[in-house]
C-alpha cells in the first residue's frame, strides 16, 4: 500500500489494539478500569441494504463517533459479510461479530410457520451442530480476517439459544413454561434442550481454538450466546405457545460444564418497559428488572456482562416530538442504570439496539439522528 496509507493503516490498527487493551483490563472488573465499557450499537443484517447504502450508513455512525457495531453472520454470506467488516474498518470502526456454527450434514430442519409461530425462526437443532465442520469454517474466517488485515472488537457464537425462537430444540407448540436447572436433567424437552447446550460448548470450544491460532484477533474478547432476559421459571405471565429456559438456570447448566473456561465475558439482552416515561415509580422498577437479571450472573466474584441488545421500541412511525421526548427520556434513566453497572464493574460492553435495519427500533430515524440515539451513544457518566 502507498505509505501514507500504510501510515494511516498502522495508527488505525493501533487505536485497535488499545481498544482491545481496555475491553482486557475492563474485564478483569477492576474499580479503576471498570467504567471503560465498550460502545456501540447493533446494524441489523446489513446485506440487507446496497453497498452504497452500507456505506452511507458508515459514515454515518464514524462522524457521529460510533467506534463500535455489531452484527451477525452466516457461513452462506461469508465472502459479502467480510467485505462489509473491511469497509466497517476503513470507516474506523470495528465489529462485534456474531458466528453461527455449521450442522452435521442432512441435519432435520424446523420450518418456518410465521403465522403459527411468528418469531420462531427455520433452522436445525443445536443438538445437531458438528464442531469439526466448525472449527474449519472458523479458521478459514480468521484467515480472511488476517488476509485483510482486520481486528474485531468481540466475538459471540449463536444468539439468544434459552428460548424457542432461536433453539429448535425446544418443541413447538411448547407448553408455555420457563424451565429451571432441574428440568434440564429430568424433564424431557429440557433434556434435549440440554444436549443442544452441551454441543454448543464444543462448538465455542472449537471457536476458541481458532480464535488463539489467529493472527489478529487472537485476543479478541470471545462471548458465549446471548440470553432473553428471562429471570422468573415457571408460566409465562403472560401466556405463550412456546417455551425458554431462565437466565440463571442456563449460565448454571454452563457454566457446570466448563463455560468459564472459554469465555472472557458473559453476554445478556435487556428490552426494558418503555412506559410512563419520566415517572419516578417506572424508573425504580425498570432498575429493578434490570438488576434481577445482572446482579446474579454478572460479578463480583464472576465475570461481567456484556449487554449486547438494549433498547426500547417506538410505538409508531410518525416520528412526533411527544414520541421522541418520551424515548430521550426512558434511555436517559436506562443510561444512568447502565453508569451505576460499569462503575461496579459488573458492565464492560454496551451494545444499542439498534441503529439502523430494524424501524420499530432504530435510532437512525425519519432521515436523521434522533436525539435520544445521541443519547444512547454518549460516554456513560462517571459514577
Amino acid at each position: 500500500m502507498p505509505y501514507a496509507d500504510s501510515i494511516h493503516h498502522s495508527l488505525w490498527a493501533g487505536r485497535l489494539l488499545l481498544l482491545g487493551a481496555l475491553v482486557s483490563l475492563a474485564l478483569c472488573a477492576s474499580p479503576t478500569w471498570a467504567r471503560e465499557v465498550l460502545r456501540g450499537v447493533d446494524f441489523v443484517h446489513p446485506l440487507q441494504f446496497s453497498a452504497e447504502q452500507q456505506n452511507a450508513k458508515l459514515s454515518e455512525l464514524q462522524s457521529l463517533g460510533v467506534r463500535v457495531i455489531r452484527f451477525g453472520m452466516y457461513a452462506q454470506d461469508e465472502d459479502k459479510n467480510v467485505d462489509f467488516i473491511k469497509r466497517a474498518y476503513a470507516h474506523k470502526i470495528a465489529v462485534v461479530l456474531i458466528l453461527h456454527g455449521l450442522y452435521v450434514p442432512g441435519a432435520p430442519e424446523r420450518p418456518f410457520r410465521p403465522k403459527e409461530f411468528p418469531g420462531m425462526w427455520p433452522g436445525p437443532p443445536m443438538s445437531d451442530l458438528d464442531p469439526g465442520r466448525s472449527a474449519q469454517y472458523f479458521r478459514e474466517l480468521f484467515g480472511k480476517l488476517d488476509a485483510g488485515g482486520v481486528p474485531l472488537a468481540g466475538l459471540e457464537l449463536e444468539n439468544e439459544i434459552n428460548m424457542a425462537g432461536n433453539n429448535p430444540d425446544f418443541q413447538l407448540p411448547g407448553e408455555g413454561r420457563v424451565l429451571g436447572l432441574t428440568d434440564l436433567s429430568n424433564d424431557p424437552e429440557g433434556q434435549h434442550v440440554a444436549k443442544g447446550y452441551l454441543q454448543y460448548l464444543k462448538v465455542l470450544a472449537a471457536l476458541k481454538d481458532a480464535r488463539e491460532h489467529a493472527k489478529l484477533n487472537n485476543h479478541t474478547p470471545l462471548l458465549p450466546t446471548s440470553l432473553v432476559a428471562i429471570t422468573q421459571e415457571g408460566p409465562w405471565p403472560t401466556p405463550k405457545p412456546y417455551d425458554g429456559v431462565s437466565v440463571g438456570a442456563t449460565m448454571a447448566f454452563l457454566r457446570a460444564h466448563g463455560l468459564d473456561q472459554l469465555v472472557d465475558a458473559y453476554n445478556l439482552h435487556i428490552y426494558p418497559s418503555g412506559d410512563h416515561p419520566g415517572d419516578k415509580a417506572a424508573a425504580i422498577h425498570r432498575m429493578r428488572n434490570l438488576r434481577a437479571l445482572v446482579d446474579p450472573v454478572c460479578g463480583p466474584g464472576s465475570k461481567p456482562c456484556w449487554i449486547t441488545e438494549w433498547g426500547f421500541a417506538y410505538a409508531s412511525k410518525t416520528c412526533t416530538a411527544q414520541e421522541e421526548r418520551d424515548h430521550v427520556l426512558v434511555v436517559q434513566d436506562m443510561m444512568s442504570d447502565f453508569s451505576q453497572l460499569a462503575h461496579e464493574g459488573r458492565l464492560t460492553g454496551l451494545i444499542y439496539y439498534s441503529w439502523t435495519g430494524d424501524p420499530i427500533f432504530d435510532l437512525d430515524r425519519c432521515g436523521a439522528t434522533s436525539e435520544s440515539g445521541r443519547l444512547a451513544i454518549a460516554p456513560l457518566a462517571d459514577r
